[in-house]
């Protein structure tokens, strides 16, 4: 069973999972939206067995991480979500990790790689390059495209905000059966991870998200900097492997196909039939797969 165990960093109160030995290769699985650690318990296992010391952090807005302060902005943008996971390795004296993410998750790991590719021994990313255009976010995409992005409009307005208040459990829901048709969860698998949007920022940190990726809410001060560098979509350099769901309902693997321009050491893209947008918990052995084979390519890491 995994320990639950709390870091503080300038701005958070992190709470992650730990499993594994404490000197085993440090891997870092970092979840989407809407979503919580619950999405790598089909992972977690094997990697324990093989010998790893695996980190499974709650993001900011999720489960029992808080931000500090409250005067601290709630912000859901990419490289508030970056930042928090370099500072997370920073708080627990880990200099390099390999990280693995898809959606939100898959955003703080790919940024956390173009910011700081000292820090990250190889990247497994579910879905491609994660890192946000937003100053292209105004060009309209095809009408399919359009539709499978129908939530994230609904957030830009004010009923949108009311009724991710109000039924955030119904929305999450809906979009979890949507995003992955073919993952056929019960009630109780999905209130496990419900549990998390509780979170007394969660509202507020999602709709900051999608509003700021969407043009229709500024940035904060404190992370102008990191957003800068990632406006010019900067090239991944670390060594990756790209997974993509291929019944993925809201972001399809043909939107994938190009994304090796965005990569210099990009090992393989793989796309894994019928899986859906939650890859992890639908096909948790090619997560699993994918960690082991970077891994062992890379000799500065000890060996198992």
């Amino acid at each position: 069973m995994p320990t639950l165990n709390t870091v503080r960093t300038n701005v958070l109160e992190i709470a992650y999972e730990e499993s594994g030995p404490g000197d085993g290769r440090c891997v870092v699985l970092l979840h989407g939206f809407p979503d919580d650690v619950r999405a790598f318990d089909g992972v977690v296992p094997r990697l324990v067995t093989a010998g790893y010391r695996v980190l499974v952090p709650y993001l900011r807005g999720y489960g029992p991480t808080r931000l500090r302060d409250a005067a601290t902005p709630r912000s859901g943008e990419q490289a508030a979500i970056g930042e928090d996971v370099r500072d997370f390795l920073e708080a627990l004296g880990i200099d390099r990790a390999f990280l693995a993410g898809y959606d939100w998750g898959g955003r703080a790991a790919c940024v956390t790689a173009v910011l700081w590719p000292e820090r990250v021994a190889g990247l497994v990313t579910i879905g491609g390059y994660h890192v946000q255009n937003v100053a292209a976010s105004g060009t309209p995409a095809g009408a399919l495209a359009e539709q499978r992005f129908w939530y994230q409009w609904y957030l830009l307005s004010d009923r949108g905000r009311a009724g991710l208040e109000e039924n955030r459990r119904d929305l999450c829901r809906l979009m979890w059966r949507l995003w992955s048709p073919n993952w056929a969860f019960d009630e109780e698998t999905f209130e496990r991870t419900a549990a998390s949007f509780d979170n007394p920022d969660f509202v507020e940190i999602v709709l900051h998200s999608y509003r700021h990726r969407n043009g229709t809410a500024s940035g904060f001060s404190m992370y102008a900097g990191s957003e800068a560098v990632l406006a010019r979509q900067p090239a991944i350099t670390v060594p990756a492997i790209i997974l993509h769901g291929g019944a993925d309902g809201v972001t399809p693997p043909e939107n994938t196909e190009s994304h090796g321009r965005y990569f210099t050491d990009l090992r393989r893209r793989t796309v894994v039939p019928k899986a859906g947008h939650f890859l992890a918990q639908e096909a948790p052995d090619a997560v699993v797969d994918a960690l082991i084979e970077l891994t062992d390519s890379d000799p500065a890491m000890p060996t198992r």
